[in-house]
């Protein structure tokens, strides 16, 4: 009988392991699998620990099982897995077959930079999200707004780190920076970090003790230097800022999960160019919880906030108690995500008419080899 504790998976407790996922791979138990938790995906493999004896290993993977059309479902760093060491085609130097993912407990989604209305998930399984924004140029507000919407959007927890803080060196100027920062993002914990002097490095340390967090960020936002920083040795590459647009050159080009030595695992991730929005309203709603508390007193409740009467949300700009930036960036990103919803819906629609379609067709064929056959 499979108990919940399952002591043969006690070594994945330092990655997270627990009886939430051990309930979850129940009905996978007495079948030979054990859990993994992936911990780097590349190019339709992806490496993962796995129990051994009283520690873990680590196992290359074949990923073809569990292949799919949506781009959102496939495995992820941060996941964890059903793995089979025994059976499948195991060639090529791998060590076993993914068979399923578990069920995630959060996953952080953006719109795939393509043409194409399809989705993509940064991390899985992560409680905190790490906004790394770089002092090195000037604050984007509008990226902090919408790094934070898909991070709520996926039931972690954002907190924004102002990367490079030591090129600030006026104390006054950095504090008006962290305010602004937490002005655009109501409620989430801002922290000025400075890898090369340390400064709110241990801040950040004690923030993600024991749990799974992710480095999210444009490059040269500092994410493998601040890795480095929080794990205390050079475990991810790091080159320098193109020194004509200070941007990165994309030094981490695949999501790793490293344990930390206090406890706790981190996901760094690639420089992210461009970060869209993936049917994200409620992240939406809690990152601009100031403007959409002032719409809730509009005299309209479908008011657009351009020129109705009694619009509370023009009065505040009016006034000045709310900034013409963020109703700006606020219309953008609910336009932008009114339109990933409307495309998602749309080719929804198409693919649930497209597997009719195929089920009508097989109907007829099983139809027409019962008649060819006398039984019908």
């Amino acid at each position: 009988m499979f108990d919940l504790d399952f002591p043969a998976a006690r070594p994945l407790t330092a990655y997270g392991w627990d009886e939430g996922f051990a309930e979850s791979f129940l009905p996978h138990a007495g079948q030979g699998f054990v859990p993994g938790r992936v911990v780097r995906v590349d190019r339709g493999r992806v490496d993962a620990v796995v129990p051994d004896g009283t520690g873990v290993r680590t196992v290359l993977l074949d990923t073809a099982l569990v292949a799919t059309g949506d781009p959102t479902r496939v495995p992820c760093t941060g996941d964890w897995a059903v793995v089979d060491l025994h059976n499948g085609r195991v060639g090529d130097h791998l060590d076993g077959v993914l068979r399923a993912l578990l069920p995630r407990r959060t996953a952080i989604l953006r719109s795939a930079s393509t043409k194409r209305s399809e989705g993509q998930v940064l991390a899985a399984n992560v409680e905190h999200a790490v906004v790394a924004v770089s002092l090195a140029e000037a604050l984007d507000l509008d990226r902090v707004e919408r790094f934070v919407s898909l991070v709520w959007e996926s039931g972690a927890q954002p907190l924004v780190a102002l990367t490079k803080a030591d090129l600030v060196a006026d104390p006054a100027a950095l504090g008006h920076l962290v305010a602004d920062a937490s002005g655009a993002a109501p409620g989430v914990r801002v922290l000025a970090v400075s890898a090369a002097t340390g400064a709110g490095v241990e801040e950040l340390t004690a923030a993600l003790a024991g749990a799974t967090a992710v480095l999210l960020g444009r490059s040269g936002a500092g994410k493998s230097t601040l890795a480095n920083a929080l794990h205390g040795a050079d475990v991810q590459d790091v080159r320098a800022v193109r020194d004509q647009d200070g941007k990165g050159r994309h030094t981490t080009t695949t999501r790793d999960l490293l344990m930390l030595p206090g406890g706790g695992l981190l996901i760094d991730t690639p420089g992210l160019r461009g970060v869209g929005m993936w049917d994200a309203a409620d992240g939406l709603a809690r990152t601009f919880s100031d403007v959409e508390e002032l719409a809730r007193q509009c005299r309209f409740h479908d008011c657009a906030h351009e020129a109705e009467p009694d619009c509370a949300v023009q009065d505040a700009v009016e006034y000045g108690e709310l900034a013409t930036r963020r109703l700006e960036s606020y219309r953008k990103l609910q336009r932008e995500n009114q339109r990933i919803v409307a495309k998602t819906d749309v080719r929804l629609r198409a693919e649930i008419r497209r597997d009719w379609k195929r089920k009508q067709a097989l109907g007829r064929h099983m139809m027409e080899r019962k008649r060819g056959s006398g039984l019908g």
